[in-house]
């Protein structure tokens, strides 16, 4: 299976669709965004061309593709005004496996070897990010390629009847 990183330069209507049907998916949105309440985590959110267009401006986004197919999507912002450790250059990191068939394939750990190539090559001394203390896959995704856990954020997102940490990890690039 060829997995690529394809840089993300302009906002299109086809790519709008398939972020917003990845961010409602039922499946998977309690992976994705925090929230405080089932009422929040049931609410359907929806991004314009617009949004994703000034979402551009702030951060570097790359499609996932597996054997020519888009299944995902990995995005950094650097200096992040929430970073753990605001070290100077620091990436902060998103990911989403979207497609179904995408998922427990190994193509989130292809893509953010590929990810941190490309970070290393530019000079990121480091990669720090936020896991939902549910997601014990993620946890171990992370782990498996070298992040280690340095801070937790307790109560910070809501999903099957009580509150979760965010789980903050980092890996060194330099």
């Amino acid at each position: 299976m060829a997995i690529s990183l394809v840089p993300l330069k302009k906002a299109s209507d086809a790519i709008v669709a398939t972020f917003n049907r990845w961010n409602n998916d039922p499946a998977i949105v309690h992976l994705i965004r925090p929230v405080r309440s089932a009422e929040e985590l049931a609410a359907e959110h929806h991004m314009t061309i617009e949004d994703l267009t000034d979402r551009l401006l702030t951060h570097d986004i790359f499609l996932i593709y597996a054997d020519d197919m888009l299944v995902g999507e990995v995005n950094v912002i650097y200096d992040a005004p929430h970073l753990y450790d605001n070290e100077r250059g620091s990436a902060w990191l998103g990911l989403v496996i979207g497609e179904l068939n995408g998922r427990g394939r190994g193509i989130g750990t292809m893509a953010l070897l590929l990810l941190e190539e490309r970070l290393r090559a530019q000079g990121v001394p480091r990669i720090e990010l936020g896991v939902f203390g549910f997601n014990e896959a993620a946890q171990r995704l992370y782990r498996k390629v070298g992040y280690t856990e340095i801070a937790r954020i307790e109560s910070f997102t809501y999903w099957n009847g009580q509150f979760w940490p965010d789980i903050r990890m980092e890996k060194r690039l330099d």
